[in-house]
């Protein structure tokens, strides 16, 4: 029997996420008043995304005040079968990792040797998730990052390489979008011999895809493209003999505007006109195989399009829809790893009479890392469990995981190098050359800092995040700010949405908590009750930003921002419950547990207070001024006393 608060909430998210056909961006954003760069690149978008699902998720609904603890409780256990299925795979891994693979060594050459390569090859780590029939491992979601957390561990190079051909690489679109003709082809290939990359970047084109350039023009009986143009910073390219490529297509007339159009296609390395003309070298992961690609006439049959043309992008924002959870998983490996480097040295280092843990000025770091793994290690295996179960569109949650586990493994890598002091800031090469154990926490921090910037950068992520997070509201208030709408319409949208929030606005000032959950510690029941109310004030705090600034509020990043961290602490505070409950009740010691979990809890309350009170009172206008300052070529003194 549902509760008088539950249809009300079943009323919000059918009203706000049902799935309507394909609106165009002028139907919901107003660009009549953008640049015309700014208009194509967000029709460009808008064009590629899907409505979300219309069943929402437990981090999509967040935003509208509903908090359904339940589509994430009880923790979605890996099944036996699956475990089962990832054991022996995962045994050799780890041993091979930990007997053949020397991580300092491949970081001082700036290369894998190929012996490890085809030794990864040969025990399917290149094709996890490919099915059995195309000769991959066909194991899940969990099983892959189980994998990656392993790989994330010991050597974050291996991780990219693997990680980049997998799950950005041609595997992952052909497994969502490619033809059976296409797998056939390829997927035995990438499974078991080739390494593939991903060009979609070039020099004026990375998040913003409305600049590329790389043309791909149809020959003139139609059965081929030909392409030309560049791409910078394709991963693994250098090893590669596969790659997806993202070009520009001829463009399509909509609403009697041009729109621009881009392609993928599988294009193979040994193609007459591809020339292979940079490798490129970076602060970390100094054995990356990125480089640049120069396309000249090259020939690409049209079957080897992925979906259709003009898809392109969507091929690519899906693909990675999934393909992110690589990244947070290897960072729980990492994490881990430094977490245990950390307790060990808090424990073993002697200063001031004590072990350096017992100052509170390192145990409050080593605990705060403790909590942000637990956390870390629950959104994303949440998520991963959630993707093999089909549960819904889960983009919100993907990018949550991304955004802050990268963030939070730069963080625990920085207070690990400061809990080592100068023995993290030195070298595994110069420790050991002077005796002592080569712990390579700088090797770690300079390995570790790409994440927050690759497969969508954090400040990309926060914007995805809150444009999917305004969604529901566009679709119901939208058309009022909308300029190039007929005012009729745009005074039937008042009504219309002014009747939707005359019922839905007051609901977000009435929680009483989560209701009671059957099974659940009185501890975590606490924190969920928590998620509940504050998942209300979330909704309300966003409405009325929408109120204040109207069309403008997408203008207003750093607003949103506080907004999206706000909703992913919530995010994990949720997930460590949903863990903790788990852990519990499959037999680890419950004050253990709750230790763990009610620190990142209660850590996690304070950072969203902070978000909060950043929502009211902040120095966003004019930090913006300052910087417009700036680049204007004011306060010359802040450039003297500089070599110039």
């Amino acid at each position: 029997m549902k509760s008088s608060l539950e249809a009300p909430d079943k009323q919000v998210a059918e009203e706000t996420t049902a799935k309507p056909a394909k609106p165009e961006a002028a139907s919901v954003i107003d660009t009549s008043k953008m640049s015309k760069g700014k208009r194509d690149a967000l029709e460009l978008a808008e064009s590629s995304r899907d409505p979300l699902d219309e069943r929402g998720s437990f981090a999509s609904n967040l935003f509208i005040g509903k908090y359904d603890f339940k589509r994430i409780y009880p923790w979605p256990e890996q099944s036996p079968e699956d475990r089962e299925a990832g054991k022996e795979f995962l045994t050799k891994l780890e041993n091979y990792l930990r007997e053949n693979v020397d991580a300092d060594e491949i970081d001082r050459s700036g290369e894998i040797p190929q012996k490890n390569i085809d030794d990864l090859f040969a025990m399917g780590a290149f094709g996890v998730k490919i099915p059995k029939q195309y000769e991959g491992l066909g194991l899940s979601q969990v099983n892959y990052g189980r994998a990656a957390m392993l790989l994330g561990s010991w050597d974050a190079n291996l991780t990219a390489l693997v990680s980049a051909h997998q799950s950005i690489g041609v595997p992952q679109p052909l497994l969502l979008f490619g033809t059976d003709e296409q797998k056939k082809k390829y997927l035995p290939r990438v499974a078991r011999k080739e390494i593939s990359a991903f060009a979609l970047t070039e020099w004026n084109a990375g998040s913003d895809p409305a600049n590329m350039s790389l043309r791909a023009d149809p020959t003139e009986d139609g059965s081929a493209f030909i392409l030309n143009g560049e791409k910078l910073w394709c991963t693994n390219l250098i090893k590669a003999g596969v790659l997806v490529v993202m070009a520009v297509t001829a463009p399509k007339m909509v609403n009697g505007r041009e729109r621009k159009q881009i392609t993928a296609f599988i294009v193979d390395v040994d193609s007459p006109g591809l020339e292979i003309t940079y490798r490129c070298r970076f602060m970390g992961l100094r054995a990356l195989y990125n480089g640049i690609v120069k396309f000249t006439n090259v020939r690409v049959p049209r079957e080897n399009m992925i979906a259709k043309e003009g898809q392109g992008l969507k091929v690519a924002l899906t693909t990675l829809n999934t393909g992110r959870l690589t990244i947070p998983a290897a960072c729980v490996g990492l994490s881990k790893k430094l977490l245990e480097i950390c307790r060990k040295w808090a424990t073993e280092r002697i200063q001031w009479g004590g072990p350096i843990g017992k100052h509170s000025a390192i145990a409050g770091k080593v605990a705060e890392m403790a909590g942000n793994v637990f956390a870390m290690e629950a959104i994303t295996f949440l998520t991963s469990a959630l993707v093999d179960r089909k549960a819904g569109d889960l983009r919100i949650e993907t990018a949550m995981c991304k955004m802050w586990s990268t963030e939070t493994t730069w963080k625990i890598s920085d207070d690990a190098m400061q809990v080592r002091g100068g023995r993290g800031y030195e070298t595994a090469q110069s420790l050991k050359g002077r005796g002592e154990e080569a712990i390579p926490v700088e090797r770690f921090l300079r390995d570790c800092r790409i994440n927050m910037i690759f497969e969508g950068s954090s400040e990309i992520m926060r914007l995805f995040i809150a444009r999917e997070a305004l969604d529901p509201h566009l679709k119901v208030g939208g058309a009022i700010f909308n300029t190039t709408l007929p005012t009729k319409e745009r005074i039937k949208a008042v009504f219309t949405s002014g009747k939707f929030y005359a019922g839905w606005y007051p609901r977000q000032w009435f929680s009483t908590g989560a209701g009671k959950i059957d099974g659940l510690h009185r501890d975590l029941q606490k924190h969920v009750d928590y998620g509940a109310r504050t998942s209300k004030k979330l909704a309300r705090g966003l409405f009325h930003a929408m109120a204040r600034f109207g069309p403008k509020l997408d203008r207003e990043q750093l607003l949103l921002s506080r907004f999206v961290g706000i909703a992913t602490e919530l995010f994990a505070m949720s997930a460590t419950c949903s863990l903790a409950q788990y852990k519990m009740d499959h037999g680890e010691p419950a004050d253990e547990v709750l230790s763990v979990a009610n620190y990142f809890c209660n850590s996690a309350r304070v950072r969203i207070d902070h978000h909060f009170a950043g929502t009211a009172e902040n120095v966003d206008k004019p930090g913006y001024q300052l910087t417009q300052e700036l680049m204007a070529g004011k306060h010359a003194s802040l450039r003297e006393g500089m070599v110039r």
